[in-house]
């Protein structure tokens, strides 16, 4: 079977991340490894989240680069550099999967495309009483979460409705709006092609984007992972947002360039390095 490698960013958050490697343990698909691509959290914390990586029942890595800002992109290429799988996944260390996540995405994959999947918001209060009671979000059924919606704690229901859509999720094949890093599939060998995520996007905002735009210019299609394989969201703050014009003025010009596929400064600086 396919060896799935499931990108987990993080950054000083080790509670939320303990939630989100929770759910990958209780996959019923567990042909994947996990590497924790750490943004510069703090040592204390880096310790915390090595202590729990420790128990992991599954193969785990656990990668980790010096707090020099927002700088996803960067450990997000440096961990695909360290992976073995032929398939990546990419979410975020405060998301928490469903037990069919890997499973569904692993249906999912289809040489030629990329697979955007989406996400359920959790509101402030409710995060909290996650964090602090340690629910086990990935093993509740569909009235749990009907239920969750009645009482605002999460923002939508629709992403849980399961539907076959078939042809119908290829029908935005170069679409590249909503395509996030945290919750993103795609072919390694295609990722390498475009030379992954491109490093002169310092700051938050837009690199998973860049990225999704180069896949499309170099012919790599988008199939819908909606009514499939949801995340759930942990609130959080915003990051500092002082980069995002830029990084959307250059994502702009990106947009424009079709002919721009390889990233300037991207994955190829780390492969071969262990």
């Amino acid at each position: 079977m396919m060896l799935i490698s499931v990108i987990v960013t993080t950054y000083n958050w080790p509670a939320a991340l303990e939630r989100c490697l929770d759910s990958l343990f209780a996959q019923c698909d567990t042909a994947f490894e996990i590497i924790i691509a750490d943004d510069g959290s703090s040592a204390a914390n880096q310790a915390l989240v090595e202590a729990y990586c420790a128990a992991s029942p599954l193969p785990i890595r656990y990668l980790h680069h010096e707090d020099q800002g927002f700088r996803a992109g960067t450990i997000r290429n440096k961990a695909v550099a360290a992976s073995r799988g032929d398939y990546l996944l990419f979410i975020d260390g405060d998301c928490v999967c469903r037990t069919d996540f890997i499973a569904r995405h692993r249906r999912l994959a289809e040489v030629g495309y990329f697979v955007p999947g989406n996400r359920v918001l959790l509101n402030a209060a409710f995060t909290q009483d996650v964090i602090e009671q340690q629910i086990a979000l990935q093993q509740k059924t569909l009235s749990y979460f009907i239920a969750l919606r009645l009482q605002k704690k999460i923002n939508r229901i629709l992403p849980f409705v399961r539907l076959p859509l078939g042809r119908i999720r290829k029908l935005q094949s170069r679409k590249w709006q909503k395509a996030m890093t945290c919750n993103l599939a795609l072919w390694r060998s295609d990722f390498l092609q475009v030379n992954g995520f491109d490093e002169l996007f310092e700051g938050w905002g837009y690199e998973d984007s860049d990225l999704v735009i180069r896949l499309i210019h170099a012919g790599i299609k988008r199939k819908e992972g909606r009514f499939a394989a949801p995340v759930l969201h942990l609130w959080h703050r915003h990051y500092d947002k002082s980069k995002q014009d830029l990084n959307y003025q250059r994502l702009m010009e990106r947009l424009a360039q079709r002919d721009f596929i390889v990233a300037t400064q991207g994955v190829s600086q780390y492969l071969g390095v262990s």
